[in-house]
């Protein structure tokens, strides 16, 4: 009997080590999940793995947000009654929705632009039964006309959703309880550093000049205590207690509370696991690059044929990246003329090894 039981003590070791081999080996290979024919924006994967995803308002102004369904196949979510399909923005439709996240209830939420209604709004929705369950309107102050509130993470523990404005360089914080927000904008962690983007040999243009974007992405800790930031147009990644946006705390303090978290690449999209590493869009490189907690950066995948301008990357429940790619600086308004993208565009995933939060803690 105890020849019998030090087998299989020694068998389940062996299986449990060759799944972590395995596992480690896998670590860095993409893959396809979905080729389309429009631009995708931001991507979001379910806890159950639907997969969902905004179009790009750059590339696109039918279908504002989708489920994607097949290796080409996709559905309006929640309906079609909500997109914009080439007709006058409206109050009851989307009008230019980008970011998009999950929260820990699995409800999907996305920050829409406004650019053609001239107000941002922020949406949230029951995937299981498509129905709408929030819908707050951003006041002018916070969000000014003109404004391009692009990112967006949720802190549904706390009650607090953060997003960044790039076109006026700010942090919005709002209070899902009460529905008061802020805007803390003026630092010099929010702007854009002098850092010409350089893709295939070629700078990049936007509107005419070098593209110069400030913050851009945004994640959120595990613990939902620490907001991290940077500029697209930038290679300093910084941190900030939330606590000091809860508390209500002074610009000049939550000022005084930014740090610098280390180096990122110019990046469109970015993305926490629960250990502290840091994943970013590696524009310039075709790829995904990672920050560790010790400050190395390191490329977790590049790929100069599919990753043409990876638009976003979130956690699925599996340990994937989820990116959005989009050759986004071959539309007119980076060209300069007519739009040189190429269809294909890529929904891909690459596995990481680990997770956007302690599932043994929930």
């Amino acid at each position: 009997m105890k020849t019998i039981m030090l087998l299989l003590a020694t068998l389940s070791v062996s299986i449990v080590t060759l799944h972590a081999q395995t596992s480690s080996s896998n670590i860095g290979k993409l893959r396809v999940v979905s080729q389309l024919k429009i631009r995708p924006g931001n991507v979001a994967v379910s806890k159950y793995g639907r997969i969902f995803s905004t179009t790009h308002p750059l590339g696109n102004h039918s279908l504002q947000l989708i489920e994607i369904t097949g290796m080409r196949s996709y559905i309006p979510f929640p309906s079609e009654s909500y997109q914009k399909m080439d007709q006058p923005a409206s109050d009851e439709k989307f009008d230019s929705p980008l970011g998009l996240v999950f929260d820990s209830h699995d409800h999907l939420w996305t920050i829409d632009m406004g650019i053609a209604l001239g107000r941002t709004r922020l949406w949230c929705f029951n995937i299981r039964n498509k129905k709408l369950l929030e819908k707050i309107t951003l006041p002018e102050d916070i969000a000014p006309k003109g404004s391009n509130i692009k990112d967006l993470v949720i802190d549904d523990e706390n009650g607090w959703a953060y997003m960044s404005d790039i076109k006026n360089p700010a942090i919005i914080a709002i209070n899902l309880k009460t529905k008061e927000a802020r805007r803390f904008s003026h630092h010099s962690s929010l702007q854009a550093e002098d850092i010409d983007m350089v893709i295939d040999g070629k700078t990049i243009h936007f509107a005419g000049k070098p593209i110069r974007i400030g913050i851009n992405p945004i994640t959120l800790s595990a613990d939902n205590e620490t907001l991290y930031f940077g500029a697209m147009n930038g290679q300093t990644w910084y941190q900030v207690p939330t606590k000091y946006f809860r508390e209500g705390a002074s610009d000049a303090m939550i000022s005084t509370m930014i740090k610098v978290n280390g180096k990122k690449p110019l990046s469109d999209g970015a993305s926490t696991s629960a250990s502290g590493n840091h994943y970013f869009t590696d524009l310039q490189g075709h790829g995904i690059t990672k920050l560790s907690p010790d400050g190395t950066l390191s490329t977790l995948v590049t790929d100069n044929n599919k990753i043409k301008w990876p638009e976003s990357i979130r956690f699925g429940p599996d340990q994937y990246l989820y990116l959005s790619v989009n050759q986004l600086d071959r539309t007119p308004a980076f060209t300069g003329h007519e739009d040189e993208g190429e269809a294909p565009y890529y929904i891909l995933k690459v596995y990481t090894g680990e997770d956007r939060v302690n599932l043994a803690s929930k």
